[in-house]
């Protein structure tokens, strides 16, 4: 109790809050836009239990909820201005964000083990090498494609000795049971209702591989309205602690949602999701540092570009410091 009146008193008092090189806003926004996936169950139970709706709605301000299907689809949302507030894998935020996007990221909503490499069960693929020449679906701008491209690097292979498929996460899952490819970088929970319902086998697993779970934030929304960002920070705050306390209440949500069953979603939260350390620090820094080379190295920024510098404008270390306290 004395945790949660603490996230409470600071969401309350967010607006008092002075902090170096961000602005106070000139006025509260009309309404807060933000996403909702499946591989974000705090964004799940969030919207479920409608808190934030609750929270602005004392202020006259709306709340729009956006389906992400993928991080490619949440970055192109607020790279379009569709959103205020999206979800995405951390390696996928650093490519967007070096690449133009104008966001940061004040909160880390898991450390997932969201993804790997899938075959079918009765696939003849064994190892990494086995994928050269054969057909890999991968989302193109997602954590999944970008563990494929670092995956195939530890088999000294590279994105040529593959047939890349471009398609959606869902469509990928498809393709591969059906047939119509030999691999998919998989997203859970569609990669664990693959394992679990179809019999698929990971190939690959890697948890330093996948990257964070990054909740960003256009620039000029963050800029222009801190204390409505730290409210849906509190918010996320909120869920993460509840989830923390329901694994299984939250997998149900997980499993209604996503239209898995309950026993894809425990796979997905019990197993494969850590959600102890949301506040942004430098062991998010490292890990996109340690990431970073694979960008350069297949072409997917522009020669020259200085990813320690972007790595540095996008995870903000500071923002919610307060609002999250990961003895939790």
């Amino acid at each position: 109790m004395t945790k949660r009146r603490t996230v409470l008193r600071w969401a309350a008092g967010a607006s008092a809050l002075p902090l170096a090189g961000i602005s106070r806003a000139a006025g509260a926004p009309k309404e807060v836009r933000l996403d909702y996936a499946y591989y974000s169950p705090s964004s799940l139970v969030l919207r479920r239990f409608g808190w934030l709706e609750e929270d602005f709605g004392r202020d006259g301000i709306a709340v729009k909820w956006v389906f992400s299907a993928g991080s490619n689809r949440a970055l192109e949302y607020l790279n379009g201005n569709s959103i205020d507030i999206g979800s995405s894998a951390g390696l996928a935020a650093l490519l967007s964000k070096a690449n133009g996007n104008p966001i940061r990221t004040p909160y880390i909503y898991s450390r997932p083990e969201w993804t790997a490499l899938v075959v079918r069960k009765d696939s003849p693929i064994q190892t990494l090498s086995d994928l050269k020449g054969r057909k890999v679906a991968a989302t193109k701008g997602t954590d999944p494609y970008l563990f494929l491209l670092r995956a195939l690097q530890t088999a000294k292979l590279r994105r040529g000795d593959i047939e890349h498929v471009a398609l959606q996460h869902a469509d990928g899952r498809t393709a591969l049971e059906q047939g119509r490819v030999d691999a998919w970088a998989g997203l859970d929970p569609l990669m664990a209702a693959s394992e679990l319902d179809a019999g698929s086998r990971l190939i690959y697993r890697n948890v330093a591989f996948n990257t964070y779970g990054f909740l960003n934030v256009r620039d000029e929304f963050l800029q222009t309205h801190p204390a409505q960002v730290r409210r849906v920070i509190a918010g996320y705050e909120r869920a993460r602690r509840w989830i923390l306390g329901n694994t299984t209440e939250a997998a149900k949500i997980l499993s209604e949602e996503a239209k898995v069953s309950l026993q894809v979603a425990l796979l997905q939260l019990k197993l494969r999701t850590d959600l102890s350390n949301p506040q942004p620090s430098a062991e998010h820094v490292k890990a996109l540092q340690g990431a970073a080379p694979i960008l350069l190295d297949e072409q997917l920024v522009k020669p020259g570009t200085d990813l320690d510098k972007v790595i540095t404008e996008l995870v903000d270390t500071r923002f919610a410091r307060g609002l999250t306290d990961t003895s939790a």
